[in-house]
């Protein structure tokens, strides 16, 4: 009898078309599945987010062997498990004795620098193919990146349009534009609320995961008797089939809004299925342009939806391996705060602050208005280093893998990188928050007062942020003539923003050692 292929499927490959299993012969093929103490503990993830990803890759290996495939799946609770994906592959190497590894390529730097080490550590070939479900692969990201002096994801986008022809009429825009973002800012209307999502009630499998995560991973941030997200195929074609009927139409005007205890408005939530492998991101951008050329939706709102998935999602996986390893360590603007103990605990006056925070321990989800101008906005102005922000919102999100949440941290929300990815700081005061948003309402603090008692503390933040990064900032075209109305303040307003910001600083209690990485016990 031949040697077996040996195909090592990680947690977020769940996906029957997957390079490595294309081609393959079903009698000739071992596909080895891993649940490894490592992946679920270098940061210590929200307890939904290791269920969802353990429960939907049991069901996955099911589906698998129900298709008539050989899969060895390791579980966590195995008495000798390797705790690491190269231990489980080396035992799996002694079990088969394959003639070759074929791997799909990970999705995370430090994943692929072990799987990169294979060839030199097992006797057999290893074969790293391309990861295909996206539609731009990391070597065409390169080529397009190189030489360029800024990496502007609406050029990217563009040049996406224009290979996958979405939304394109005669080699031209639907429409006219190729962004419609302008239209898509409205604020929330009194009493706005949106269709409830489909949610997946827990079967056996998942029912025996939450015990399993109750029982190893206890002391893990996060509520687990909410998980309500997909573990299936077809789970999440269920909610996507949802999202396109009942909330896609209103999802491009409202998608910058944010509403007290409206956790998920228009918004698809599908990012957890699509990065886990569950629902390919191209037949969700076809099926959102269906709508749109049926006249079901209109086109701020798929041009919208579709910019999130082939502008945004295919330029930060790109962006993200061509900064790597550096884009881990950036600091640009030297941001030193340690992260605040109320992103974990919620208890804070600040109301969009902690009902943002609240959606996260229970849903392992906000949307991502509330991550980039409520969480990330204030870390930003508060000066959080980056490191710890980047740490938190790893653990926190269910769709957080480092490729997507690195980018968007570092990068977008903390300016980190200094501005290789965003053209300036998206740095907010309270001004923005009670424009889109209802948080302002009921608030204990004022956002129309600018320093002292009462005072919302995004706005003297914001002035705080900006003076202590004159030097950095001013000649930014985009925010330089900020200056002009802080010279016109006069040094008592400005000593007042300052003096208050201080105050608020001094009063941010530190976040407790232990909650993001077990090595900080």
């Amino acid at each position: 009898m031949s040697k077996p292929i040996l195909i090592p499927i990680l947690g977020d490959q769940l996906t029957r078309s997957l390079a490595s299993l294309k081609g393959r012969s079903k009698d000739e093929s071992v596909i080895l599945m891993m649940e490894v103490w490592d992946e679920a503990t270098y940061v210590k993830h929200h307890k939904q987010k290791i269920a969802l990803i353990f429960s939907a890759m049991r069901h996955f290996a099911v589906d698998l062997r129900d298709a008539g495939w050989t899969v060895d799946y390791t579980f966590l609770t195995d008495e000798e498990n390797a705790h690491s994906f190269t231990g489980e592959v080396a035992r799996a190497v002694e079990r088969h004795d394959p003639s070759a590894i074929h791997i799909t390529e990970a999705s995370e730097w430090r994943v692929q620098q072990a799987i990169d080490q294979w060839q030199d550590k097992f006797a057999c070939e290893v074969r790293v193919l391309p990861d295909d479900r996206f539609i731009c692969s990391i070597g065409q990201f390169r080529d397009w990146a190189e030489g360029r002096k800024t990496l502007r994801m609406e050029n990217f986008y563009q040049e996406m349009r224009k290979q996958t022809g979405l939304l394109m009429d005669d080699g031209k825009p639907a429409g006219g534009q190729w962004n419609y973002d302008k239209e898509n800012r409205k604020p929330p209307k009194d009493g706005l609320k949106a269709p409830p999502r489909p949610r997946s009630e827990p079967d056996e499998i998942t029912a025996e995961v939450i015990a399993l995560v109750e029982d190893k991973f206890a002391d893990h941030f996060g509520d687990l008797d909410t998980l309500k997200w997909p573990v299936t195929a077809a789970q999440a074609e269920t909610a996507a089939e949802a999202f396109f009927n009942e909330r896609l139409p209103e999802f491009g005007a409202y998608q910058d809004a944010m509403v007290h205890g409206q956790d998920d408005l228009f918004h698809s939530m599908l990012s957890t299925s699509i990065n886990l492998g569950l629902l390919d991101p191209m037949e969700l951008c076809q099926r959102a342009e269906r709508e749109y050329r049926e006249g079901n939706a209109p086109l701020n709102s798929v041009e919208g939806f579709i910019r999130q998935i082939i502008g945004w999602r295919e330029y930060v996986r790109g962006f993200y391996w061509f900064h790597m390893p550096d884009l881990e360590s950036t600091n640009a603007l030297n941001a030193q705060r340690a992260l605040p103990d109320f992103y974990w605990t919620g208890k804070t006056d600040m109301r969009c602050m902690a009902d943002a925070i609240r959606s996260t321990k229970q849903n392992a989800h906000s949307h991502h208005i509330q991550r980039l101008m409520l969480l990330g906005n204030f870390a930003l102005l508060a000066g959080i280093n980056p490191r710890d922000v980047q740490d938190w919102f790893l653990v926190v999100y269910a769709d957080a893998f480092e490729w997507v949440e690195l980018p968007n941290v570092a990068a977008m929300a903390l300016y980190a990188d200094g501005g290789k990815l965003a053209s300036k700081p998206y740095a907010a005061s309270a001004n923005y928050i009670n424009k889109m948003s209802d948080y302002c309402k009921g608030c204990k603090y004022s956002a129309s007062t600018k320093t002292g008692e009462g005072a919302c503390p995004f706005n003297a933040l914001y002035w705080h942020f900006m003076d202590r990064h004159r030097d950095t900032l001013e000649s930014n075209h985009r925010i330089g003539r900020i200056y002009s109305n802080w010279d016109r303040m006069g040094e008592e307003r400005q000593a007042d923003y300052i003096e208050s910001a201080d105050r608020f600083l001094e009063t941010l209690e530190p976040a407790k050692k232990g909650w993001a990485r077990y090595q900080d016990q």
